[in-house]
């Protein structure tokens, strides 16, 4: 039987990510609002992925379980970004 050791996060480092997360919002929020056209999107899709990062690698314990689940996720959003520029490249055209 394989023995699992639990990482405990303190709360210190959640309440942390969340000052990020809720400051990234922010952040994303005034990007879109302020029109910036293209690289206004390119921004916010930036933003986003840092968020989504913070979150697997804290929320979900990526950062402290096995790395082929690190792998898994990592080919998840290689295939969602190549989907998402296909589609830009269709819209644009």
């Amino acid at each position: 039987m394989e023995s699992t050791e639990h990482k405990i996060v303190s709360f210190k480092t959640y309440l942390l990510i969340l000052l990020a997360l809720i400051v990234l919002t922010i952040i994303s929020v005034l990007v879109t609002k302020l029109d910036f056209g293209i690289p206004g999107i390119a921004v916010a899709l930036g933003i986003a992925g840092i968020k989504s990062i913070l979150v697997f690698s804290y929320f979900m314990h990526l950062l402290y379980d096995k790395r082929m689940y690190a792998f898994m996720v990592v080919g998840v959003l290689i295939v969602m970004t190549a989907v998402l520029i296909i589609t830009f490249l269709d819209y644009s055209f």
